[in-house]
């Protein structure tokens, strides 16, 4: 009874005979979009005796025995006579709103429904706005703006493909709409990329964000040990951007050698010695070095006179 009494007092206020006829809200359209309202019934094969939809109390159509369409509806809507579902076409911003349907069946109770509808103008002209100073590590900093039209739910920042993260040297402002970096790091260097969306569309954008750093981790790949009368490579690599400009030394001496690759197309005595690399950043203005100490291995020569002398001492012995 109690139940039945708190249906009627919704019935009178216009909500309870509501209840289930439409779908759990909201829905979402984007402009110039299409949106349709379903409702729980289904088809009986006999035709509802009337539907009326509303929008914020504004007649939108109403069916009876003919339809009166909602100033502005016209060539915008469809109604399904069956189901009461209502289609809505060339939406714009100002279609956001409450609408309200009921609908009596052919012999049937009166049964009423609201949701409300948002619409979304589409995310559109992205870009990400960066500083254009030249970016030196552990010297500069940066902010990365994450620009767009429409209308912005969220933004979410990515760097190589992952979620950017905030950190020591990295922050974000309220809205996600700027990334700043303080100070730049060789790990700063990368790809970066910004999602920005709304319930209906989404863009995502990239950029490529330059930072100088280096050089680091310098090494020299090559023999410790080469034959001599043979020919010897010695390459230096250095983490650097940019690219960083190699030097080498021999014995502390200068060499006309400045590339990455020092080569040796046969090893004498005179070339057995310490090597130095050192790798420049003309952009940072740093520069580290390496040293690669290089020796003489023995050959089959070498083998096989140290073999006589062996078999020389043996027969001394043993005359």
């Amino acid at each position: 009874m109690l139940g039945t009494a708190a249906c009627l007092v919704l019935v009178l206020s216009g909500m309870c005979a509501g209840e289930g006829v439409l779908p759990p809200g909201p829905l979402s359209g984007g402009v110039a979009g299409t949106v349709k309202f379903t409702t729980t019934l289904r088809p009986t094969g006999k035709p509802l005796f009337s539907v009326s939809w509303s929008f914020n109390e504004k007649n939108v159509v109403t069916f009876t025995s003919v339809n009166a369409t909602g100033s502005g509806y016209e060539d915008r809507i469809s109604l399904d006579r069956a189901t009461g579902a209502l289609e809505l076409r060339d939406l714009v911003l100002e279609d956001s709103g409450e609408y309200t349907v009921s609908i009596t069946p052919d012999g049937g109770q009166q049964q009423q429904g609201k949701t409300t509808l948002n619409v979304y103008a589409l995310v559109t002209g992205a870009a990400i706005r960066s500083p254009e100073a030249i970016l030196i590590e552990d010297k500069s900093s940066a902010d990365l703006s994450c620009e767009a039209s429409g209308n912005i739910s969220t933004r979410v920042w990515m760097k190589d493909g992952r979620p950017l993260r905030p950190s020591s040297r990295v922050s974000f402002s309220v809205d996600n709409k700027t990334v700043s970096i303080r100070p730049v790091h060789s790990s700063t260097h990368g790809t970066y990329q910004c999602r920005v969306s709304n319930p209906v569309s989404n863009v995502t954008v990239a950029y490529n964000l330059t930072v100088n750093f280096g050089p680091h981790n310098i090494s020299i790949t090559g023999p410790s040990a080469a034959a001599l009368g043979h020919r010897a490579t010695l390459q230096c690599t250095a983490d650097s951007v940019p690219p960083a400009h190699f030097s080498w030394m021999f014995n502390g001496n200068e060499t006309h050698v400045n590339n990455s690759v020092y080569v040796i197309e046969r090893l004498e005595e005179e070339n057995i010695g310490k090597y130095t690399c050192t790798a420049r950043n003309m952009v940072t203005m740093l520069e580290n070095s390496t040293v690669l100490n290089l020796r003489a291995s023995c050959t089959a020569p070498c083998w096989s006179f140290l073999v006589l002398l062996i078999s020389a001492l043996t027969l001394r012995g043993l005359m």
